[in-house]
């Protein structure tokens, strides 16, 4: 598929649903599938669960610090789960979180967001805490390249909540401040902007203002960190599209089975079906 993100992006959930399935190779999960703490086992891991999961999922989430602990014989683990991701029909939002200034930045957009290296993604997650400006090389690599970009912006764990919640001179959270510069860079995109945020399905309900965002939304936190179908109804509505509730270890921990992993992925999508979000 070819042209910007947003569309991309909208066209794969219209097929597949709103799933984003995370692959989190964390050392707990590799022992639970009977599998080393070693390159070998990342190995097995990781392509097990991508043969499953993105043939399944519209979107597929790697972890990259779970490879990077395995230096560079890990990164090339995650190279292969990015390929094979792709050959399977999946967009592959790799999990980086990102966030420098100047040439710093310049050169983590041409690693992750390129066509030039086997490390580009169809979308990165990437942090503002340095300033939203300072995110300029990368959504401009992005849209350039067909790709998109996710921002943080109101997050799950609970000591993001101080910074992300504090107020700022014009009376808006951090937050919600981000969202709107994010809104502001998807005005007139369709059916979807290329820039998305990362917004919490553990966020309290009206927290924020979501409705001019024009954009997707990767919501963390939906299964086993807590929220589950009826929280993700309460927080994002049922009116706005794009929104990628993020599933990792609550689906994993179905393998190494391919046929319960398989039917576990069904069951959550069928679940989420149920929201119809956009619709």
């Amino acid at each position: 598929m070819t042209g910007p993100f947003g569309p991309k992006l909208s066209a794969k959930i219209a097929e597949r649903g709103n799933l984003c399935a995370g692959i989190d190779p964390h050392p707990g999960l590799l022992d639970a599938w009977g599998l080393e703490r070693t390159v070998s086992g990342l190995e097995k891991f990781a392509l097990s669960a991508t043969e499953v999961l993105a043939a399944e999922a519209p979107v597929i989430k790697p972890q990259s610090a779970f490879f990077e602990a395995y230096g560079a014989p890990g990164i090339a683990v995650l190279e292969r789960v990015i390929a094979g991701a792709r050959e399977a029909g999946a967009l592959v939002l790799l999990d980086v979180k990102r966030g420098d200034i100047g040439s710093t930045m310049g050169a983590y957009t041409t690693a992750y967001l390129s066509g030039d290296t086997a490390l580009a993604a169809d979308a990165v997650t990437v942090s503002p805490y340095l300033g939203f400006g300072s995110l300029a090389p990368a959504i401009e690599t992005a849209r350039a390249s067909g790709r998109g970009v996710f921002v943080l912006a109101r997050t799950s764990n609970p000591e993001a909540a101080e910074l992300q919640k504090a107020l700022l001179g014009n009376g808006k959270t951090v937050a919600q401040s981000i969202v709107d510069e994010v809104a502001a860079v998807n005005a007139g995109a369709g059916p979807l902007g290329d820039v998305g945020v990362v917004v919490g399905a553990t966020v309290p309900p009206g927290e924020l203002e979501l409705g001019a965002l024009n954009g997707p939304i990767l919501a963390p936190g939906f299964g086993a960190q807590g929220a589950g179908v009826s929280d993700l109804r309460a927080v994002f509505g049922t009116g706005l599209p794009g929104v990628l509730p993020a599933s990792s270890r609550d689906l994993l921990r179905h393998g190494p089975d391919p046929r319960a992993l398989r039917e576990q992925v069904r069951r959550i999508r069928s679940s989420l079906a149920e929201l119809e979000f956009g619709q």
